[in-house]
């Protein structure tokens, strides 16, 4: 089976295959953005979590590779009050 995604540079759909080869294992190592955990939950943080779970689970059990997947949780930045005044979040 091949897996197909759409490569954003050359605007075209490429197969994929993984970058790095340790020996004859092919390994895949993924960083994706995770959850922003500064307010309530909404369905756009949901969307990249989910979509890059689905993405690892794909490569790892329908293509069979081994996958390490790195995600961030952003925090940083952001402050105390919804307006462009207030404490880091952070700092605080």
């Amino acid at each position: 089976m091949q897996l197909k995604l759409f490569n954003t540079m050359t605007r075209e759909k490429e197969v994929f295959s993984p970058l790095m080869d340790e020996g004859k294992v092919d390994k895949v190592l993924i960083y994706s953005c995770g959850p922003t955990v500064y307010g309530y939950a909404h369905i756009g943080n949901f969307r990249s979590w989910y979509f890059a779970d689905i993405l690892k689970r794909t490569i790892k059990h329908v293509l069979g590779y081994p996958v390490k997947h790195s995600m961030n949780i952003t925090d940083v930045g952001h402050l105390t009050d919804d307006g462009d005044h207030g404490e880091d979040k952070m700092e605080k």
